[in-house]
């Protein structure tokens, strides 16, 4: 009996610490920002990622993600030239950009929130991140969207005309 017993708690324990291993197949990650008021959009691309989401153990799941800033690309080659300056996100010094969760919280359906720390320019800030995840067969969809204020990492400066807010995407296609 007690073996019984002691076969059961091992069997709790290792399915609570069991995490579904996503592997990024496809993704996409914009920006839009205000300009003169007028709307302006570009994206990143190359998102590598550490990915073990299983919604049925939100505590024990993590995301941790990655873009290079030289990816940056909003159509305008001067522009490009300009944002990857010192002056924006100073790709020679901070090539990277990072997200990290903090923890997860579901909503209702596919919908959930996730607290992640992003670092943009060594300046690490908190941040909520409201995304759906849906399952398919051995596929799996993340997509998100959140805003942050430019200034708060040290991109761009003050200025009159550029708006402090920038709203990023975020869309990822895995396997698990």
């Amino acid at each position: 009996m007690k073996r019984f017993f002691l076969f059961i708690a091992l069997l709790t324990i290792t399915n609570a610490f069991a995490q579904i291993k996503h592997t990024v197949t496809k993704s996409a990650v914009t920006y839009e920002i205000k300009n003169m008021g007028i709307g302006t959009h570009g994206t990143f691309s190359g998102l590598t990622a550490d990915i073990k989401f299983d919604a049925q153990n939100l505590a024990a799941s993590s995301i941790e993600a990655n873009i290079e800033t030289a990816t940056l690309n909003s159509d305008n080659e001067m522009r490009d030239k300009h944002l990857k300056s010192e002056d924006y996100f100073d790709i020679a010094k901070y090539p990277k950009i990072t997200m990290k969760s903090v923890s997860f919280k579901h909503k209702s359906g596919g919908n959930y929130t996730g607290i992640f720390n992003v670092t943009i320019k060594d300046k690490t800030k908190t941040v909520e991140v409201p995304f759906t995840y849906t399952e398919s067969g051995s596929t799996a969809s993340f997509k998100g969207n959140f805003t942050i204020n430019r200034q708060d990492f040290g991109v761009g400066g003050r200025s009159m005309v550029l708006a402090k807010d920038a709203t990023i995407t975020v869309e990822v296609e895995t396997t698990k």
